[in-house]
């Protein structure tokens, strides 16, 4: 604006120039001696000048004397001196002035001008001024007119801009805010949504490519998910224990059977190292798991639980060579060492077994070698021993078959209905008649029986049961006092028959209560072998109660005798009574 009112300025600075040669008329007028006449003239001429910008001309001579007016009703200046300091400056100094004015009275904008007027003859000496006065209001109307015209088109055009700005504001910001809402859903899981294609332009590709991610991403969650599921009902259902850990060793991941094995929860141990949760900070550190990747036994035994695991460390490696973690398989081999304990002291129980009656019959036959058979004396005595220990072997060869046969499943059994009672008192009567036999035994011994009166049929194997009962009953006899009392009761409760065999005898400490069933364990080695035991018989017992389907267990207090405990199962027979007789026919 400020530029167009200094353009429009100029241009009516030089619409409101006179031309040279009305100058040059006013300078011949103003030389001219005859005053009077050269008014008239000069008069004449500014009459003649005919510009519309123009308000007023006047002609001031040298002396400052008003020689001539272009306005009409200001005639009455003519003749008076001029008060005007810019005419004054200019006949002195020889120099033009103008400037923009303001007039308070009438509130317009006037251009005043001072030109020097030269002599015409001369052109040196200034003869007069010329003040021109030109109303600016024309001027500054037409600026007003094109400032209100252009502040209206810019208006207008900021509104246009604006709403084309808001236009495709919203159709860049739509879309991207769309895209930005889809992101987000898909940041929380959601893959439902789709951002909405407006174009095939940039915006328009970009939506494109956040919907193919979606899916892509989508595709790779349930991927994830699935082998996530997979990776659980595995590690779930696995008989063995498994940790991952990160690579500062603390664990992330524990699955439901290394929780059991380790008796704690998985809220505990996810987060603690696996030095802590496998209890071998003492023994181990990370950076050793990390390097050796060794298999180790731990034993996690106490006075309550017997645990021994063997624990197999393997790292979580990247292509690129990075450790991010540890994987720690763990296995229970508890039963397995207890398994191969047994078996070595099995082994060695055998080899000790075997080797001392082996070691009396080579002494014997070598002493028999060296001449003893010619000793009428001494020869039936060496046979003798040498049968007896012969045929000991025999008996625990059988022995040890039989268990061989039970612990590899393939001992038969004749499974039938048999009336308990009636077994128990045909086994019983057995032992009466070896006590009340011409060969009378080395002790007597009393047979207390209490035996309920009901039938009790019960499903079992006769013979192998019988050879329990014979077993419990030898062993009643040979431990009790001679003249001592056997107790045998036989009872139902609980859908079970209780068959007790109680003797007077030396008991059995309490330590050893829980290895008596044990193969060849004896509480007194030495009277048991006297005597001629294997060592097998309570442990035959208990493999074929349990095969029968039930328990077998030992009560006893050193000093006062031992009472044995045999559980079957029992259920009442609801059908018809047997008929005993036609059963025996």
């Amino acid at each position: 604006m400020r530029q167009l009112e200094r353009q429009n300025l100029n241009t009516f600075k030089q619409q409101i120039e006179l031309p040279a040669y009305i100058e040059n008329s006013i300078s011949e007028q103003l030389s001219n001696t005859n005053r009077k006449s050269a008014n008239k003239k000069i008069k004449a001429i500014l009459s003649d000048v005919n510009n519309v910008n123009i308000t007023e001309i006047r002609v001031v001579d040298s002396k400052g004397i008003i020689r001539g007016t272009s306005s009409v009703n200001n005639q009455s200046i003519v003749g008076q001196k001029t008060t005007n300091e810019d005419i004054k400056k200019t006949i002195s100094n020889n120099r033009s002035y103008d400037q923009n004015v303001y007039d308070d009275k009438t509130n317009a904008r006037y251009y005043v001008s001072s030109l020097p007027l030269l002599n015409s003859s001369t052109n040196s000496s200034v003869v007069g001024s010329l003040y021109i006065r030109a109303n600016l209001e024309s001027v500054y109307a037409s600026i007003n007119k094109i400032t209100l015209l252009s502040l209206s088109a810019a208006i207008v055009a900021i509104a246009l801009g604006l709403l084309v700005a808001i236009v495709i504001s919203r159709a860049i910001s739509v879309p991207i805010d769309e895209m930005k809402k889809q992101s987000i859903r898909i940041a929380r899981g959601d893959f439902s949504g789709h951002v909405k294609v407006y174009g095939n332009d940039e915006l328009g590709q970009l939506a494109g490519a956040v919907n193919n991610l979606s899916v892509r991403v989508e595709e790779a969650q349930d991927s994830t998910e699935a082998d996530r599921r997979r990776l659980d009902g595995v590690l779930r259902h696995m008989s063995d224990g498994v940790l991952a850990t990160d690579r500062r060793g603390n664990v992330t991941i524990i699955n439901e059977t290394a929780v059991d094995l380790l008796s704690s929860s998985s809220e505990e141990s996810v987060g603690m190292s696996i030095l802590d949760v496998l209890h071998i900070r003492q023994d181990y550190t990370i950076r050793e798991l990390l390097e050796s990747e060794e298999e180790i036994i731990i034993d996690l035994s106490t006075d309550a639980n017997e645990l021994i695991l063997h624990a197999y460390f393997s790292l979580i490696q990247r292509e690129s060579g990075f450790i991010s973690g540890l994987v720690c398989v763990l296995h229970d081999i508890t039963e397995q060492q207890h398994e191969e304990q047994e078996r070595r002291q099995f082994v060695s129980n055998v080899s000790h077994e075997l080797r001392t009656p082996l070691t009396s019959v080579r002494s014997y036959v070598e002493a028999l070698s060296d001449g003893a058979w010619e000793d009428p004396e001494l020869a039936p005595n060496f046979l003798a021993v040498v049968q007896d220990e012969t045929e000991r072997m025999i008996r625990m060869i059988n022995d040890l078959l039989s268990l061989s046969r039970m612990d590899a499943g393939t001992s038969k059994l004749n499974f039938e209905y048999v009336n308990l009672n009636e077994l128990i008192n045909y086994i019983l009567n057995r032992f009466d008649m070896i006590l009340n036999s011409d060969d009378q035994p080395s002790k007597t011994y009393k047979i207390d029986r209490k035996i309920t009166t009901k039938d009790l049929w019960v499903d079992l194997d006769t013979d192998k049961f019988t050879q329990v009962v014979d077993n419990l009953m030898n062993n009643a006899i040979k431990y009790s006092p001679d003249g001592g009392t056997i107790t045998v009761r036989l009872l139902e409760t609980h859908n079970h028959v209780i068959l007790t065999i109680s003797d007077q005898g030396l008991g059995i400490p309490r330590k050893d209560i829980a290895h008596v069933f044990d193969r060849f364990f004896r509480v007194d080695k030495a009277r048991s072998r006297k005597q001629g035991g294997t060592g097998l018989g309570l442990a035959i017992s208990k493999e074929v109660i349990n095969l029968l389907g039930g328990q077998i267990w030992v009560d006893s207090i050193e000093g006062r005798g031992s009472n044995f405990y045999i559980s079957l199962p029992y259920v009442p027979y609801e059908g018809d009574e047997w008929d005993d007789d036609s059963e025996n026919s």
